[in-house]
């Protein structure tokens, strides 16, 4: 309710139902405050230790919605202004050691009860902890879990509210809102809470992009001839007829009417919002003559690895180019991941060469490093199909035996995330010779 208030809704408010809440909250605080009064009693030490759980931070930054002059101002009454003073004294304190969605809520509810210098001093902690990238915008280090205070898109969402309203601070907020939308690029908001604080960080705060009335300019090729002219003039066509809101749109080129001036494409955003897409160029090629993408958000690398017997038990070592192999021997592959930002659903899938068989047959869930996925071998590739990939390296392995003689590609492994088709990669093939 004090999210719509600040967004100018006031149709769907119940005026006496807000005030009941906040009756109850405040009710809640004092039965807090009295039983900590009976657990330390008149110890002053203990009185100036830190008491402020994440439930008494959220209670304040809720409460001070209704403390500044607006539809509904509930001033503090009785009891509950002891507490208050209590909470906001401890608040100023030990800022610094909570989390960061915890730091914005203390910042909010600091700067809403006239502690502007306090809350100045967290966001000035904030900006100085952030991240800040050319594609993504500006973000902190999650620490993702499973409590209500470590939440990225919540988090995110109330660090938006904060730099607008205390830090001022307008660059930071559309830097942090590119953040939220390419979030949503890979990502899906798991609950209505997420949604809600997302779209109310998104409508309160910066420009409006909803409002971008020119369309970005796409131009395919690279000489101003007829056949440029034909495809630039069927993309102006379609994006006429772009879905309203989001402006998406495609467009397929078949046949002959693909050639090489199609590699450069130049797109050209006269807005202030951020736009996205991708371009597929398909085609057939030898599987061992393919090359694998390099700086793509998702990067791909595979190794074979031959696993010998030692004195000290089995060791591996790489499978040098154009060494032969022979029946019998084991082989690991490995394969190496590099994802630049989290990304949902994706599906990793490494071909097999036809002479080489899997020693582990059946499917099953794995974790390992942090990551878990599910690994189902097939008849002519493994497949890896992983809910949540994490920023960062990741490696899997597995064995596989030689069985039989003579000259094969091993195939190329390729990644997809099913959530945004987009973002995807493949690694280069490979050539081996089994005597």
């Amino acid at each position: 309710m004090a999210h719509l208030h600040k967004l100018g809704v006031t149709s769907v408010q119940n005026e006496q139902m807000v005030k009941n809440a906040v009756s109850y909250t405040d009710r809640r605080m004092e039965e807090w405050y009295r039983d900590l009064e009976k657990w330390i009693g008149k110890d002053k030490e203990q009185w100036e230790k830190d008491h402020l759980s994440p439930l008494v931070i959220h209670y304040l930054y809720a409460r001070s919605f209704f403390l500044e002059e607006g539809p509904i101002r509930i001033p503090l009454d009785g009891k509950i202004t002891e507490v208050h003073a209590f909470c906001m004294k401890q608040a100023a304190k030990y800022w610094l050691n909570k989390g960061i969605y915890q730091e914005g809520m203390l910042a909010l509810a600091l700067n809403r009860s006239g502690d502007a210098p306090t809350a100045t001093s967290i966001m000035r902690s904030l900006k100085e902890r952030s991240l800040n990238h050319d594609e993504l915008g500006m973000y902190w280090k999650f620490n993702r879990g499973y409590f209500w205070y470590e939440h990225p898109i919540e988090t995110q969402s109330l660090l938006i509210e904060a730099f607008d309203e205390v830090a001022k601070d307008p660059a930071s907020v559309e830097s942090m809102k590119i953040w939220l939308l390419k979030n949503k690029q890979t990502n899906h908001w798991k609950t209505t809470k997420a949604t809600a604080a997302a779209v109310y960080a998104l409508l309160r705060s910066g420009d409006n992009w909803l409002l971008s009335e020119e369309q970005v300019k796409i131009t395919m090729g690279v000489h101003a001839d007829k056949k440029t002219a034909i495809w630039n003039k069927v993309i102006g066509q379609a994006q006429q007829k772009s879905e309203a809101g989001t402006g998406y749109f495609k467009v397929s080129f078949d046949g002959e009417q693909v050639n090489s001036e199609m590699a450069t494409v130049t797109i050209q955003n006269p807005n202030k919002t951020i736009s996205w897409g991708g371009v597929y160029w398909q085609y057939f090629e030898d599987l061992d003559r393919i090359k694998g993408f390099e700086e793509t958000p998702l990067t791909l690398k595979r190794q074979l690895f031959k696993a010998e017997l030692s004195p000290t038990g089995e060791k591996i070592r790489p499978v040098a180019e154009g060494e032969a192999l022979h029946p019998g021997d084991k082989l690991v592959v490995r394969i190496e991941l590099r994802v630049d930002r989290p990304m949902e659903y994706i599906h990793l899938k490494d071909m097999r060469a036809s002479g080489f068989e899997p020693i582990q047959v059946l499917s099953q869930y794995k974790w390992q490093g942090g990551l878990g996925y599910y690994e189902s071998p097939r008849d002519a590739s493994t497949n890896f199909f992983i809910s949540y990939l994490p920023q960062g390296t990741h490696i899997f392995e597995y064995p596989l035996r030689v069985v039989h003689k003579g000259d094969f590609s091993t195939g190329i492994t390729t990644i997809q995330c099913m959530y945004a088709p987009e973002f995807s990669s493949h690694s280069s093939g490979i050539r081996v010779v089994v005597d």
